[in-house]
């Protein structure tokens, strides 16, 4: 098996009685928010509820177990429990943006091995800035801070995993989804998927870059923009995954126009630098070279099109979309493309960080306890976030009873 590839399981992120009772430095129980019926926010369908008697999961030999700090909520969060994603039966412990520190590791799984294709100077930087490793990756100890994304495996073996396109594996494993997630105290995850964290960011701050920050990151590449020539870039939508995209747009010397119906956004947007700020509905003042939307609402794309300059590209941010409105010939032609943003590979979480630490990116965090989950996503749902919502898991099985979604 190479060091792609995740083991093979039960086809469950939780069996019919709980998690793989496990044990962690005398810990055989957990707390964690577990999803058991999907459905609409504030509906009488979802069940989502905080469970104190989970028990710690138990890594096989490929897998690393971690202690959770912090992790971010995520618009995914909200398309797992409202049902638009398809996660496997049974129950399912949610969130992909974790902030952890190794509990117990084995010989096999003492380094995070470095990505095929990242630059060697960037890779030494970001090691040497997240705690110290050698060329062979980043050294794993108990205790260590790491980082847990959205892919939590790939198959290794289908041609696009092969081909270095591991986002667009066929038989992927997503942290969250198809594997118990950040929303409790204790996950397992794969090594060569875990991330480093620049040591300049703290565990709120590390949250988001896990998601919001990555998706951001290949966002701008598949669209086009990098360093190097500058290029008037709009962003449609202004939550978590763009606040941070256009700071490191604007590190790379770009104009950046946002187009948001929050006219909080729209001050953020404008505080952190952006040359313009208005409704999505509007014209830009300058044509775009480069577009990219995260709204997950298609009426969005033939609005950013119309600003969108001959040859320019716009890329589609977005894990489930409500559809894609007809519209015009015209807004396409003149070899305009649309192209859409699917997961991100380990080279690009780790480029980004690499980026984001030496940018001076700074996220804009609002913190929430864990019990406090449900208020989290449905601000975030109402679109009430300004920048990321993080919850903090450490010490919560001591905090009051919250109250679920159900």
């Amino acid at each position: 098996m190479s060091n792609n590839q995740f083991p093979p399981d039960d086809g469950s992120p939780l069996s019919s009685s709980g998690l793989k009772a496990g044990a962690s430095r005398g810990h055989s129980v957990m707390a964690g928010w577990v999803l058991t019926r999907p459905g609409p926010l504030g509906s009488a369908q979802l069940d989502f509820q905080w469970h104190r008697d989970l028990p710690v999961p138990m890594p096989n030999s490929k897998e690393v177990l971690l202690k959770v700090r912090t992790c971010g909520v995520c618009h995914t969060d909200l398309h797992t429990l409202e049902g638009d994603l398809q996660a496997p039966p049974g129950p399912l412990i949610p969130g992909h943006q974790v902030v952890a520190t190794v509990e117990s590791i084995s010989a096999d799984n003492a380094w995070v091995p470095i990505p095929p294709g990242l630059e060697a100077g960037w890779a030494e930087r970001l090691i040497a800035n997240s705690g110290g490793g050698t060329a062979k990756g980043l050294w794993l100890r108990p205790g260590r801070r790491v980082g847990v994304p959205w892919l939590f495996g790939t198959c290794g073996t289908c041609q696009y995993c092969r081909s270095g396109d591991e986002n667009l594996c066929e038989h992927p494993h997503f942290t969250g989804l198809s594997r118990n997630g950040g929303y409790a105290e204790y996950l397992v995850a794969l090594a060569p998927f875990l991330v480093p964290i620049p040591e300049r960011f703290n565990d709120d701050e590390a949250a988001p870059l896990l998601c919001a920050g990555i998706i951001g990151y290949r966002s701008l590449r598949l669209a086009g923009i990098g360093p190097g020539v500058a290029a008037n870039l709009g962003l449609y939508g202004f939550g978590a995954s763009a606040h941070l995209t256009m700071q490191l747009a604007l590190a790379w010397g770009h104009a950046v126009y946002v187009f948001t119906r929050s006219q909080e956004h729209r001050r953020l947007a404008l505080l952190l630098g952006a040359r313009w700020a208005g409704a999505p509905e509007e014209m830009s003042p300058e044509l775009l070279d480069a577009a990219i939307t995260f709204a997950p609402v298609g009426a969005v794309i033939p609005l950013a099109l119309r600003s969108l300059a001959k040859g320019g590209t716009l890329a589609v941010n977005a894990v489930h979309l409500d559809g894609v409105p007809a519209f015009g010939y015209d807004l396409l032609y003149g070899e305009r493309s649309i192209r859409s943003v699917a997961n991100a590979t380990r080279k690009d979480a780790w480029e980004w960080m690499y980026w984001a630490d030496i940018s001076g990116t700074k996220p804009i965090v609002q913190q929430y306890d864990a019990k406090n989950l449900p208020m989290a996503l449905t601000r975030l749902k109402h679109g009430d976030i300004r920048g990321s919502a993080v919850v903090r898991i450490a010490s919560s099985s001591s905090d009051p009873s919250p109250k679920g979604l159900q």
